[in-house]
């Protein structure tokens, strides 16, 4: 066959033509003696070129003549191969997708004659037929050989496609039975008196438990044991054990002739810390106590395949009722998605994008999605009971469960993404999921399934394709129907039944579930453009509601919002197309009660949810505030109207800040929740603080404006206190200030003294008048002496005042001191005037800070709540605000005007200062730290849920649950956020008890 210089054979063109990519090599084999018989024989060419891999499956044909028993049996074989076209598609079929069972037969090169025959009943074998085939295997190594044979048939007719990816997957489970028995007679052979002793179960879980298996898997089982009759239990026990243990390594173990596959008894009570075998009432007692929801889960797919039939029949019998009871549990479906979350975040990065199996889109979420439901409407439905992935999709979908054309879909995606996995498994018999990356086994595949063209770039775009159905349905699979069920749309398509649809409510979460479906009926019904939007938006928004502590609050906000926007065109075009809009409101509907209020009393404000041109959720800086907000006061007809029109910014940025933090502490899909708390924390004091304050100085301009014109008579200034001055702020908390004027010249005292006073009572009066805004409270308490003493002094009354009476108290209170509004020029000097006081240039007497220990226990014995836990008062407990407060204040007293980093009104920065001064360890700061830190989270989300302030965990258990989830914790959890709270205040105490209370001077 030798060609002439510089030309091609005429066979090495054929061979490119049918598939070949070495046809040099394929040249030499065709060559070789074994195949000279055939060596220009077309039929033989065009059967190889049907193969996914041409060039493997001629490499395995050469290796399986070579290795038969002489010229009489390599003549019989290439005889056969010829003549039957059954065989040559199953034959060449099989090594052209697998070079393990080319090595088999390599080995075994008499078992190709097991994919000869084609009768009827050897199309589509069962449990019997495989046991008939391992019926002579005596040991783990002959075990193994019938094994592969029978897999050898089960891929011929998967290859060939004489039998489809659902069928090859149940006749891998029913393989995987008759193995099971066939290894369990092995180990009762090889101890007959165990066997005696027990009755043993073997009961099969996963894949192998729903029919529906992979070519190399962990075969998944539970064992069951009891003890025959007169035989002590612990004894019995103990001999199943042996027995299932031997059972196991003979499956497991690898011989000369490799092993079969893992049996995995992971699943069964307490893992792999439980004992292997329990009696069925042990299995019982554990699943009616201590099973978590995932144990239910798994628990749909148990089948007895092994052992005693009656005692597995016994024990599928009794814990069935306990799996269609799951969906009962609280956080039921939190539970599940949870659970399905976590298994993708553990996918190492670099393989997230070639997982079949557990990544987004992949085999998991469908099969998680169906699950699901089964779960919710199982027990209700029997029809639904099945362990079978797509029996039971097709039984959700003939139940009006699942919607016809989504489950036909994923029906088709899962088809492909199993027949993708199958044909990775096969090539070496490995179980894998991943796919690869080498383009020749990207090639290969892709010609398995029957794309020929160009197999690599249409295996992508299959791939690609059907995940992307996978990843947009399997979350809407649970809601979509739900809007089917009230939206009274097509006839002739089958629905959830109304009280299937409570069902599905309330797993989800939803405490009414009627009211919760006449909200999804207003919404969803109609055929008008606005309805139909709803439609695709709900079954996402419903995941999400769902993902929250209070689910009916978040439906029915988003349709109060609904039917106060959905005339206007650009807010449902906002939800369907910008992406971060939807989740962002379905975040801030179901976080509580304050954004949604805040939302609710100016509804185009949901406009700042999206990433476009409406602001997004970044807080706007103080000079931005103060431009707008001024601006607005200029524009306006009186002081009235004007300060209305600041109040109407404060509630808008509010809005932002609350939407922000709240977005930032749950995370989207987009972007996971922000790591760091404390950032959190300083985004909204700095925010509240600085909208805070220019809310004042446009109220202030506007008072000014009306009374006096352009000109006070006075020079007027607003200096910040308390957590204002600090940048601190939370929601609700009070603008404490102090009010200081000095008399222009010229201007009688007891004029700019009027003026002053005048100006401080119209802006109190403005800032609370009853409104759509939420008021903002001035509290000028930490003036001297207190409510007894005037609202407003002159700067050298203040000057007076300090040189003659000022306590300690009040110097502490002026370390937070911090000008906020009005004359720029008075606020600097009042706070030249007020540094020697609040940083001493000799510290502070022992007296005090005796004194300052005496304040603040009185304080905590006077102002905190009867019946209160002070354990779980974020402000005064504990390891508190007050706490970490007063501790870094009394640093700061004592060694402000030595450490410039210390005059700071801010604590965190404070704290940071003394930390690098030497004046506290870096392990001390960083407790401290963090327990103000959570106690000011705490206050915030109190704030956010409750809709008021509060400085301890709710009672009600959905808002200590929704505290929970803006805390980071999921559902179910509010026991250990309340447990960590303890920990991280104890600890903080004891820092405060050695740094503030004097255990050890510093």
């Amino acid at each position: 066959m030798t060609a002439a210089p510089g030309r091609r054979s005429s066979t090495f063109t054929r061979l490119l033509r049918h598939g070949f990519t070495d046809a040099t090599a394929a040249e030499r084999l065709l060559d070789s003696p074994e195949l000279a018989p055939l060596r220009d024989d077309p039929v033989l060419l065009e059967a190889l070129g049907g193969t996914a891999d041409p060039d493997l499956a001629l490499l395995g044909l050469v290796r399986l003549l070579e290795a038969q028993h002489g010229p009489g049996a390599r003549r019989e074989l290439l005889d056969t191969l010829i003549a039957a076209k059954p065989l040559r598609d199953r034959l060449l079929g099989v090594l052209g997708a697998s070079t393990a069972l080319a090595d088999h037969l390599a080995r075994h090169p008499d078992d190709w004659q097991a994919l000869v025959m084609y009768e009827a009943y050897d199309l589509h074998p069962g449990v019997e037929e495989f046991e008939a085939g391992l019926a002579e295997a005596t040991d783990p190594v002959s075990l193994r050989v019938a094994y592969r044979r029978c897999l050898l048939s089960i891929a011929a007719r998967d290859v060939c496609g004489t039998t489809g990816v659902a069928e090859s997957a149940a006749e891998l489970a029913d393989l995987a039975t008759a193995t099971l028995r066939a290894a369990l007679k092995i180990a009762e052979a090889a101890a007959p008196e165990d066997a005696a002793l027990c009755r043993l179960a073997v009961i099969a879980m996963g894949k192998c438990g729903g029919h529906e298996l992979n070519y190399v898997s962990d075969v998944d089982v539970i064992f069951v044991g009891e003890a025959t009759e007169g035989t002590d239990e612990t004894k019995a026990l103990r001999a199943a054990t042996r027995l299932a243990s031997h059972m196991m390594r003979i499956c497991s173990e690898t011989t000369v002739e490799g092993s079969i596959w893992p049996v995995d008894a992971n699943l069964r009570p307490e893992g792999r810390n439980g004992p292997l075998v329990r009696t069925l009432s042990s299995h019982l007692a554990y699943y009616q106590r201590w099973a978590k929801t995932w144990e239910f889960q798994a628990l749909l797919k148990a089948r007895p395949v092994a052992g005693d039939l009656d005692l597995g029949a016994e024990y599928v019998a009794a814990v069935q009722p306990l799996v269609w009871k799951a969906a009962e549990r609280e956080n039921f479906v939190p539970d599940v998605q949870k659970m399905r979350r976590r298994v993708v975040e553990n996918i190492p990065v670099a393989e997230v994008d070639r997982q079949l199996k557990l990544g987004p889109g992949g085999l998991r979420d469908v099969e998680f999605a169906v699950q699901l439901l089964q779960l919710v409407h199982g027990r209700a439905d029997t029809s639904l009971r099945s362990g079978t992935t797509l029996d039971a999709l097709r039984a959700l979908a003939a139940g009006g469960y699942v919607g016809r054309t989504d489950a036909a879909q994923l029906d088709e995606a899962y088809r492909f993404l199993r027949s993708m996995e199958h044909r990775i498994q096969l090539f070496r018999l490995r179980r894998t999921h991943l796919v690869p990356e080498d383009e020749a086994e990207l090639r290969r595949i892709g010609r398995s399934l029957g794309l020929r063209a160009d197999p690599v770039a249409d295996l992508h775009r299959e791939w690609r394709r059907h995940a992307g159905v996978v990843r947009r349905l399997h979350e809407k699979l649970f809601y979509r129907p739900l809007l089917d069920a009230v939206a009274q749309l097509a006839t002739g398509e089958a629905r959830l039944s109304t009280e299937a649809a409570r069902e599905r409510m309330v797993a989800l979460g939803y405490a009414d579930p009627a009211a919760a479906l006449r909200h999804l009926e207003a919404l969803a019904s109609g055929v008008t453009r606005k309805a139909a939007i709803q439609r695709t938006l709900l079954p996402v928004l419903l995941g999400w509601f769902a993902d929250s502590a209070d689910p009916d609050a978040g439906l029915l906000n988003f349709r109060k919002v609904s039917d106060a926007l959905g005339k206007t065109p650009w807010y449902l075009r906002l939800l369907r197309d910008e992406g971060a809009a939807a989740q962002n409101l379905a975040r801030v509907l179901s976080a509580g009660r304050l954004a949604p209020d805040l939302l609710m009393r100016a509804p185009e404000a949901v406009a700042l949810l999206g990433d476009g041109d409406g602001g997004g959720l970044e807080p706007r800086s103080r000079p931005h505030l103060e431009q707008e907000i001024l601006a607005a006061v200029k524009r306006a007809d009186g002081a009235t109207q004007a300060v209305t029109a600041a109040r109407g910014v404060r509630r808008r940025e509010l809005f932002r800040t609350a939407a922000a933090d709240i977005v930032g502490s749950y995370g989207t899909e987009e972007q996971p929740a922000e790591a760091d708390q404390g950032a959190l924390v300083d985004m909204v004091g700095g925010a509240v603080s600085d909208l805070t304050a220019a809310t004042l100085a446009g109220t202030l301009r506007a008072v000014v404006r009306e009374g006096w014109g352009d000109d006070l008579p006075t020079r007027f200034a607003v200096i910040g206190m308390g957590r204002f001055g600090g940048h601190e702020l939370g929601y609700g908390s009070d603008a404490d200030v102090l009010f200081v004027h000095e008399p222009r010249d010229g201007v009688d005292e007891r004029e700019a003294s009027q003026a002053a006073n005048k100006v401080v009572s119209e802006m109190r009066r403005l800032l609370q008048i009853p409104s759509a805004d939420p008021p903002l409270l001035i509290d000028a308490d930490l003036r001297p002496e207190g409510k007894s003493g005037p609202l407003v002094r002159t700067l050298t009354s203040y000057a007076a005042y300090y040189r003659r009476w000022a306590l300690t108290w009040e110097s502490h209170a002026l370390l937070r001191a911090e000008p906020v509004a009005g004359d720029e020029d008075l606020g600097r000097r009042f706070i030249e005037l007020i540094d020697p006081l609040r940083y001493p240039a000799d510290g502070l007497t022992d007296e005090a800070v005796r004194e300052i220990r005496r304040l603040k226990a009185r304080m905590e014995s006077e102002r905190l709540p009867r019946g209160a836990d002070p354990k779980l008062h974020a402000k005064l407990g504990p390891g508190g605000l007050s706490d970490v407060e007063w501790t870094v204040q009394l640093m700061q007293l004592r060694h402000g005007s030595e450490e410039p980093g210390l005059r700071t009104t801010r604590t965190r920065e404070a704290l940071d200062a003394a930390r690098a001064a030497g004046l506290i360890t870096d392990e001390d700061a960083a407790t401290l730290d963090e327990a103000w830190v959570l106690a000011t989270r705490v206050r915030n989300a109190v704030m956010l849920v409750r809709g008021r302030a509060g400085d301890t965990f709710p009672t009600e258990p959905r808002e200590l649950a929704a505290v929970g989830r803006y805390l980071g914790y999921g559902p179910g959890h509010a026991g250990d956020m309340l447990d960590a709270y303890r920990r991280t205040a104890r600890r903080a105490r004891g820092v405060v008890e050695e740094l503030f209370y004097g255990v050890a001077e510093r």
